[in-house]
């Protein structure tokens, strides 16, 4: 039977099970191998009073916020596009 991608959607390899974590958009559990991770930085204070604390030479942490989306969430919200058939087996390309 084909396959639609190498990976069958997933980082797995051939490790057996993996964790499961929770979707942010929509509490869905979702293998942590085949959840799509969002990381960003963001900030604690207001632009402009953060923008004059540097300028005093003070140093503001900026701390990392990590989502995990589920296919289909991540689709919705952009963070995945949908791709056309030929562009998805990349990894198999013959030459």
């Amino acid at each position: 039977m084909p396959v639609k991608r190498k990976s069958r959607g997933r980082a797995k390899g051939g490790k057996g099970k993996s964790a499961l974590v929770q979707c942010s958009g929509c509490g869905e559990l979702v293998p942590r191998d085949k959840a799509k991770k969002v990381s960003r930085r963001y900030s604690m204070v207001d632009y402009a009073l953060a923008k004059e604390l540097r300028q005093k030479g003070a140093y503001i942490a900026t701390p990392m916020d990590t989502r995990y989306y589920c296919v289909s969430c991540a689709v919705h919200r952009g963070v995945v596009k949908v791709r056309a058939r030929d562009e998805r087996r990349q990894p198999w390309q013959r030459r």
